[in-house]
């Protein structure tokens, strides 16, 4: 027979029956163990709160702010470059390089004479020519100084010695003075390209023929018995004639 225990003890066994939640123990006293192991401790008399659990924890970004993920990243901070100028930059950057080198330019044309082309003395030229006494040679007088003499050659050769002289004229065109005992029937078509006379010119000094030349050239042509004078170039019409009516 086992011996009587008090009214008031709670049995040992707590073990609610099938499909009942266990019974908490009295306040301060620990819940009895099921048959698989300790039971979770609780406050008397209160459900245990369980915070929903959400985000991470259901495959998606977790709403707790204590969570790295869930504040969206701050947009990347974005720094102007080369390819995002604004036209009135790029146009102000290339100004800033033109400006120098068109103060370069003007000091190049305007000091240095960049565009002026290069003269020559003729007179060596004109010197050996008559020293040769191939052929009488006339030389041009009274031409202003905007007529430049940018070559000079005296050539002799088996059929004939040539002197050749070529100015660039005031209004910036070609001129060439040709005089030579090399045949008419030679001279012409290598120096004209397949000319064809014009008819007379009134020209000073001799009988000379209005000739067409090379390209858009124009020709004033002289026969003499010895020699031949050709003056030929993209000139105007009325440079050629000052040039032919300035030898002397």
């Amino acid at each position: 027979m086992e011996p009587a225990q008090p009214a008031d003890r709670v049995p040992t066994d707590a073990t609610p029956p099938d499909g009942q939640p266990p019974v908490s123990s009295a306040a301060g006293e620990p819940a009895a163990a099921g048959p698989s192991g300790p039971a979770p401790l609780v406050d008397a008399g209160e459900p245990a709160l369980v915070e929903p659990v959400e985000g991470a924890a259901r495959g998606g970004a977790s709403s707790h702010p204590a969570v790295s993920g869930d504040q969206p990243a701050p947009p990347a901070r974005k720094e102007k470059g080369r390819s995002e100028r604004s036209p009135r930059d790029m146009a102000l950057s290339l100004l800033i390089l033109l400006v120098p080198i068109v103060l370069l330019l003007a000091f190049y044309r305007g000091f240095l004479g960049g565009d002026a082309p290069a003269t020559v003395d003729p007179a060596p030229a004109v010197a050996e020519a008559r020293s040769a006494n191939a052929f009488p040679v006339s030389e041009p007088q009274g031409l202003g100084s905007d007529w430049r003499t940018v070559n000079a050659r005296y050539r002799a050769e088996p059929g004939g010695a040539t002197l050749r002289i070529g100015y660039l004229t005031p209004e910036g065109r070609g001129a060439q003075l040709v005089q030579s005992n090399v045949p008419p029937e030679k001279l012409l078509p290598t120096e004209l390209k397949g000319g064809q006379a014009q008819g007379p010119a009134d020209l000073p000094g001799g009988t000379w023929q209005r000739w067409t030349a090379r390209d858009n050239e124009q020709a004033f042509v002289l026969l003499e018995p010895n020699r031949t004078v050709i003056v030929v170039g993209d000139a105007g019409e009325q440079e050629l004639r000052q040039l032919a009516r300035s030898l002397r």
